[in-house]
């Protein structure tokens, strides 16, 4: 991130009547203020006071002592659509009434939020639910564990300091970002109703606004099938199915089990390596059922152009897909890489645009091949990059199997009779964020970005050895198992 303005500077009155909102635009039906000029920077600030241990309640804190405290929202409190259906309600009645003010303010709106990836997503699909003519961009601060999407914008991936000066800087580099459009996409889910129990999927864990994804589908809508529970949603980051959403969803199930445990966001990556050890994904061919294996639990089709689907084989050793959107994932890792000449010539892949609405789907053989993002170019299998992708779950010899959207995992039960379960990710639109001069995420429209240029080295990873992934791990330098994590397991005798 861009090196912050003089504290002198940050802590004058000017600097912060860029971001003030008066109270007349926010509250409905109270006294107008009149202000010389329009803001520069109106910011509408959003909070999980739950994420991040205490650093969520003091951020509050702190944000309303620094802004309006109408300008400044406790997620815990007042879920966000409510606070925009008034406000867009307020500013369209203020301009229908004539008021510039109103007119100008909302054309320089911009939200900050703050929390995890599960928070951020809830305010994204908020914002594209309304269908605005001038939807404002998102800033995210990261207060989550894996921080994906504040990563992938130059926002960082550290929870960051909650004191005057820190948030003075943050509102500093939101007033400095550039807007950046991003793809979103539309997930349908379709299961044929069972003669008896039910393949429906599981309440999330926590967070279950951020799970977007999961809105049945009512009798009336156009998307319902006749003996069939559809259910509805989007994403922002990834989807992912197999091992990985596992691990999350048994990091999940102890955080809400033992919260005092989880407020130090170390500790809470190590408890993370810890869970994937515990459950062998480190030795997945010795540890986990064949069945666990993605090209034995569904079919999987690419669409090649709207409306055809092409059947694609998954190679039988793959235990995890992960369908991406934007360069970050697990954490800040990015799966995909930068194709090489060679890659790109054969296979038609291009480097991992935000904005080119296809999305990259790869996969991972065990918890080492997934470290072989540590290593310099390092990347997952490389299965397709396509404009939707489409899994069918048939009976077989798995009973369930774990997903994750945006950071959020469920435990998704599969068909167990002749009952069908179908996953289908589809182009839905796109939504703006917020991106500092740090951003990783790039523009297919942006020629100049070092990513579209030509690169003849690849690391040629897709069917290394756990010997060959163990040596390129340990070289990582800031790669360490936790101590209290026993590998009983000697990874060169498994080659």
């Amino acid at each position: 991130m861009a090196l912050a303005a003089p504290s002198s500077e940050l802590n004058s009155e000017n600097f912060v009547n860029a971001f003030y909102i008066p109270t007349y635009i926010l509250v409905p039906n109270t006294k107008v203020e009149p202000l010389a000029n329009v803001p520069e920077c109106p910011v509408l600030v959003f909070i999980n006071s739950r994420s991040g241990g205490q650093l969520g309640g003091d951020l509050l804190v702190t944000y309303r002592s620094i802004l309006n405290t109408n300008q400044v929202f406790d997620l815990g409190d007042e879920a966000p659509d409510k606070v925009l259906n008034r406000l867009f309600l307020n500013l369209q009645r203020l301009k229908n009434s004539g008021d510039q003010f109103a007119l100008n303010l909302e054309k320089k709106l911009r939200i900050i939020v703050a929390g995890g990836d599960g928070t951020a997503g809830w305010l994204l699909g908020v914002v594209s639910d309304l269908k605005l003519a001038h939807p404002p961009a998102i800033a995210t601060v990261p207060l989550g564990t894996g921080n994906n999407l504040p990563f992938a914008f130059g926002w960082g991936k550290k929870n960051p300091g909650t004191d005057r000066n820190s948030v003075l800087s943050f509102l500093d580099q939101v007033r400095k970002a550039k807007e950046m459009k991003i793809d979103s996409w539309h997930l349908l889910m379709r299961m044929r109703i069972p003669k008896e129990g039910t393949c429906e999927p599981l309440a999330p864990l926590e967070l279950p606004h951020s799970l977007h994804a999961f809105q049945r589908v009512s009798a009336t809508d156009n998307l319902s099938m006749e003996g069939y529970d559809t259910f509805q949603g989007g994403f922002w980051n990834y989807f992912s199915m197999g091992m990985d959403a596992q691990v999350s969803y048994a990091f999940h199930s102890e955080r809400k089990l033992h919260p005092e445990k989880f407020k130090n966001q170390l500790v809470n990556q190590g408890t993370y390596a810890k869970l994937g050890c515990q459950q062998g994904w480190f030795f997945a061919s010795l540890t986990q059922p064949s069945s666990m294996n993605v090209a034995q639990m569904c079919k999987v089709s690419v669409m090649t152009k709207q409306g055809c689907w092409e059947c694609i084989e998954i190679p039988p050793n793959i235990r995890s897909i992960v369908c991406l959107n934007l360069p970050s994932f697990s954490g800040g890792f990015n799966p995909w890489g930068s194709p090489s000449g060679i890659r790109r010539r054969d296979k038609g892949f291009t480097p991992p645009y935000v904005d080119d609405r296809l999305i990259e789907v790869v996969g991972f053989k065990d918890a080492w091949h997934g470290l072989v993002l540590l290593a310099p170019k390092g990347h997952g299998r490389r299965i397709a990059q396509t404009h939707g992708i489409r899994f069918e779950f048939h009976k077989g010899g798995a009973e369930y199997t774990y997903m994750r959207i945006d950071g959020e995992p469920w435990k998704q039960p599969l068909p167990v009779n002749d009952e069908m379960v179908v996953v289908e990710i589809s182009h839905l639109g796109q939504v703006k964020m917020l991106a500092t001069h740090d951003c990783i995420s790039k523009s297919v429209f942006d020629p100049s970005s070092p990513m579209a240029q030509e690169d003849g080295r690849d690391s040629d990873n897709e069917d290394e050895s756990p010997r060959e992934v163990w040596r390129k791990f340990g070289a990582a330098e800031t790669f360490k198992i936790p101590d209290d994590v026993n590998l009983s397991l000697d990874p060169s005798r498994l080659s």
